[in-house]
């Protein structure tokens, strides 16, 4: 999936205040805004201002995940999302994904401590969440930088703010994109080989 970076901020958000926060959700645009920028649980810290915010809304909204949810009588144009239903995914699987889409790559542990307010996560169940996910290929190992330890994990939605490919850092990949690429290089093996096994009998003839 190739969400930008705001989209993935807009909607963890809303991730995230829906079961933190239950009685302010759905969220305003600029209950939105806060939620984005806010400084705390948050990495990196942002500054989006309400166009970009509308336009990840209205991204957003064409992919089936946030749709209006304004009531009757409410002065405050308001939004929810579909993502669990549009994704078929469960309390924990949601939670874990919201942490990753609103902190980046995390370990295990540190996802069951950033996650208790939005899923009492049982002994064991972050790991075999995190094994689901990535059956589904929404979330993948993510390589360590110098210095880190422990196995980190990221989502695969899109590209989390902060988080953009570049010198010394590696793009996450996918099972499925690791599969295709070393598919790859082996048939460019063959086909080294076989250029060698041709040029070696046209010496020998």
């Amino acid at each position: 999936m190739d969400a930008s970076a705001a989209e993935i901020r807009v909607l963890g958000c809303l991730l995230e205040k829906q079961r933190t926060t239950p009685d302010q959700y759905p969220l305003s645009l600029n209950a939105l805004r806060l939620a984005c920028n806010q400084s705390t649980s948050r990495d990196p810290v942002v500054d989006y201002d309400e166009p970009t915010i509308r336009a990840a809304l209205d991204a957003l909204s064409r992919r089936g995940w946030v749709r209006l949810a304004s009531g009757a009588g409410s002065r405050a144009v308001k939004y929810r999302h579909l993502f669990d239903e549009a994704l078929s995914l469960d309390g924990a699987e949601v939670s874990l994904l919201a942490v990753l889409m609103l902190r980046g790559p995390q370990t295990a542990a540190e996802l069951r401590q950033r996650t208790e307010r939005l899923h009492r996560f049982q002994p064991g169940e972050v790991e075999a969440t995190l094994e689901r996910l990535l059956e589904r290929e929404l979330a993948a190992h993510h390589p360590n930088r110098p210095g880190e330890r422990g196995e980190r994990f990221a989502q695969l939605l899109g590209v989390a703010a902060g988080q953009p490919v570049g010198p010394g850092r590696e793009p996450v990949q996918s099972p499925h994109e690791q599969d295709d690429q070393l598919a790859g290089r082996v048939s460019r093996l063959e086909e080294e080989v076989a250029r060698l096994w041709d040029a070696l009998d046209r010496r020998e003839s």
